[in-house]
């Protein structure tokens, strides 16, 4: 007679999560840094604040960011000029322009990561949809089910409001679907666009230029399952172990508030010491288990939340320069992306794997970590184990 039991160990799998691909996409539209002050102060009328011009000036200087993608182009925001204001009522004119275009920069992203795994939609069972941009119902997991053609049947799951961190939270609630669903695969989308958060500048709120100085638009789909058909799926890095906690005494150190102006954000000057203060007890009870204490000895990607963060990452841990390259890279390239923006950076270390000729997807090592960091203040964990390179 079959038991429970038997039944519950026959629906598992036998192997750990797996992610299988990786594809993003980005809108069309950018901008370049260095010229941003000027364009940001005068798509919002705002040229007259020259002093506080300058300091936008110096504040964009020292993200050490490129460009940035935005949906955002100058002929929306002259069309919609509730949305340059300070805090206008302008919350119904972004929503019309998220709740399309957020699904829709999923589905690119999610199409590419399709591509490169390789098999038929048919063998997606389920779907996790993650935005800080939206929230409509029915969701931008529903509309994307939708655009894909996935099988009605498909296992939705929509997240909201989270913050940056998030884009290591989906790969722990893919984790646990994949290895307590035998045969699973789950189609994770992280998509933002910064439609919900575009202000324009007021001088009793310089914090507020903070996000308007990092934030860039993005989406990243990543395809995850267990025990991968041999010749047929390409596991790139196994996800070994997956944790979250809460940074102490660190409330309102990031804050984000739905109001009829948008989407606005409070940010306190102590976000990076908290973070890099913190991070070493994260990291001893995610590899002490693996008798793993020398973080030069791991790859790394970390939420490209801003320079200053990564630098007080850096020193507390004394980290090789390398050691956040392609976090840098991403952060350089595109900006802040929120949730969207840790998958980027796995994705490029793959990128740089591979064209360097190295053994490991991890950049030759075996043992990696993943971060994430956000309001609450909440640190995600993830322990990776890069695949050898065919």
């Amino acid at each position: 007679m079959v038991t429970v039991e038997d039944l519950r160990k026959a629906s598992r799998a036998e192997g750990p999560a797996t992610i299988l691909a990786i594809g993003t996409a980005t809108p069309s539209n950018w901008v370049d840094q260095s010229t941003y002050p000027d364009y940001y102060f005068r798509i919002t009328n705002s040229e007259h604040m020259t002093e506080f011009k300058e300091k936008f000036q110096r504040l964009c200087d020292k993200t050490m960011i490129r460009k940035r993608h935005m949906h955002l182009t100058e002929e929306i925001l002259k069309e919609n000029p509730s949305m340059c204001a300070y805090m206008a009522p302008s919350l119904s004119v972004r929503q019309d322009i998220v709740t399309v275009e957020v699904p829709k920069l999923g589905k690119q992203a999610a199409e590419k990561a399709i591509e490169e795994w390789g098999q038929p939609k048919s063998k997606i069972t389920h779907l996790v949809f993650y935005t800080s941009s939206t929230t409509d119902m029915p969701g931008a997991d529903i509309q994307l089910s939708k655009q894909l053609e996935l099988n009605p049947s498909t296992k939705r799951f929509m997240l909201y409001q989270l913050g940056c961190f998030a884009g290591a939270t989906v790969l722990r609630l893919a984790k646990d679907l994949a290895e307590n669903n035998k045969g699973a695969r789950i189609l994770v989308v992280c998509a933002e666009i910064t439609a919900a958060t575009f202000h324009g500048p007021n001088k009793a709120d310089f914090v507020s230029l903070i996000g308007q100085a990092l934030f860039g638009d993005g989406a990243a789909a990543i395809i995850v399952g267990s025990d991968p058909e041999p010749c047929v799926e390409r596991p790139l890095f196994e996800l070994v172990s997956a944790a979250q906690t809460i940074i102490p005494d660190s409330d309102g150190a990031i804050k984000g508030h739905l109001c009829e102006a948008g989407m606005t954000f409070h940010l306190v000057r102590g976000v990076p010491d908290a973070i890099s203060e913190n991070i070493n007890e994260s990291l001893d009870e995610a590899f002490g288990p693996l008798g793993i204490s020398d973080w030069n000895s791991l790859f790394w990607i970390a939420h490209a939340g801003g320079p200053a963060i990564l630098d007080k990452l850096e020193t507390k841990l004394s980290l090789r320069p390398e050691k956040l390259r392609a976090t840098r890279h991403i952060l350089r390239e595109y900006g802040n992306m929120s949730s969207a923006g840790v998958l980027f950076s796995l994705q490029e270390m793959v990128k740089a794997s591979v064209k360097d000729r190295l053994s490991t997807t991890g950049e030759g090592l075996e043992w990696g970590v993943l971060f994430g960091f956000g309001p609450g203040l909440t640190v995600e964990t993830i322990v990776l184990r890069s695949v050898v390179i065919n």
